[in-house]
């Protein structure tokens, strides 16, 4: 980033941090990440009718922050074609009371714009070309399979029909986080020199099994939420030097750090594993400029916003020189303002904040990250 004069009229008016600084910590307003460029043309009262289509991912029960916003949202199916995984979920609360159906009768109904593509990972890009194909809307979990050729038929296909395609990253719409990509963008901690991220989480037998069945290992699963985060921060790395690691005799990389160089002097070092005790603690997000520093630790509390604290050189944009707490609106659902977001975007209110090619940049740092660029 530049380096800007900064002042803290500049920055509310420009990034939309509502924000009154003092000492001990800042106010934050909720309304701080209102939508902009709204298109007033659009019919916002209508429902957005959409599916899932799969639940042996991880992350499928987000289904139930889908179904909390129901002025937004439809659901009107779901399918999953595997016996015992459905069989599974029918019995879980978050699936209670929806249509049931196979996936070819869900692509099939007329009146569905979106899916929610949650299949175990190795069928994501499949199910999820499916769903282009068929024209639908998609927010697809991660991550984004292990051909990025693969991947980039996928977002040419839906670039192509215009169609939608949002990537299940969970850390995009943390509160925590989204006021650290404004204060970068905004130059409230000047030039950024540095990023330091860390995620990973507890060791346990049946998760080394899971994770033996992908070719990167750990850091296919949990380093891609980090890329993520460092390429909207600092875009495209220059080069990529990874240190895959195996600290156990069975052969899974469970220990990874890779270290990604940028113009200027630039560094990003991203660390994961599953073998930390109190990992959910460590995850963090540092960001170094030569007038600030962003820390988050933890990234999530209940699964929702991390813990801020921001450090300036002096007294800028309203906020006191030194380390301080910035307080954010009270926890949300994990999902819930990405729903809204995906809403808004299908609406036409406003434009996807991740481009098909910041997608295929992300995907093509993590395979490289994992020794698996084709």
């Amino acid at each position: 980033m530049s380096q800007k004069s900064f002042s803290r009229r500049r920055f509310l008016k420009a990034s939309t941090l509502f924000v009154a600084g003092t000492t001990g910590g800042q106010a934050f307003n909720h309304n701080t990440f209102a939508v902009e460029n709204q298109n007033t043309n659009q019919n916002t009262n209508q429902k957005i009718k959409i599916g899932q289509l799969g639940v042996g991912h991880s992350h499928a029960n987000k289904i139930e922050d889908l179904r909390f916003l129901s002025d937004f949202f439809e659901v009107i199916g779901i399918a999953e074609d595997d016996p015992k995984l459905r069989a599974a979920a029918q019995k879980q609360a978050c699936y209670r009371g929806l249509t049931w159906m196979s996936s070819e009768e869900l692509l099939a109904l007329p009146e569905l714009r979106a899916v929610a593509v949650e299949t175990e990972e190795h069928s994501l890009i499949s199910t999820a070309l499916r769903c282009i194909r068929a024209g639908k809307h998609i927010h697809l979990d991660k991550p984004a399979g292990e051909s990025l050729k693969d991947f980039k038929q996928l977002l040419d296909e839906a670039k192509m029909q215009n169609l939608t395609v949002q990537m299940g990253y969970m850390y995009r719409n943390n509160l925590a986080v989204q006021f650290c990509i404004k204060a970068v963008k905004e130059g409230l901690l000047g030039n950024i020199f540095d990023l330091d991220a860390a995620m990973s989480r507890p060791d346990d037998e049946p998760y080394r099994r899971i994770l033996k069945g992908f070719k990167g290992g750990a850091p296919y699963t949990l380093i891609c939420h980090l890329i993520d985060l460092m390429v909207t921060l600092l875009g495209e790395p220059e080069k990529i030097h990874s240190f895959p690691r195996c600290t156990r005799s069975d052969g899974l990389v469970d220990n990874c750090v890779t270290v990604f160089e940028y113009p200027r002097g630039r560094i990003a070092t991203l660390r994961t594993g599953v073998t930390e005790v109190g990992a959910f603690q460590r995850r963090h997000l540092t960001v170094f400029g030569d007038q600030g520093t962003i820390v988050i630790q933890p990234l999530e509390v209940g699964g929702s916003s991390g813990v801020l604290r921001l450090a300036l050189s002096e007294d800028r944009g309203g906020y006191k020189k030194g380390y301080q707490t910035v307080h954010l609106p009270a926890p949300k659902k994990r999902y819930e303002d990405q729903w809204r977001e995906f809403a808004q975007i299908l609406r036409g209110e406003i434009t996807n904040p991740y481009s098909y090619e910041h997608d295929f940049i992300v995907q093509k740092c993590l395979l490289e990250t994992c020794g698996l660029n084709q």
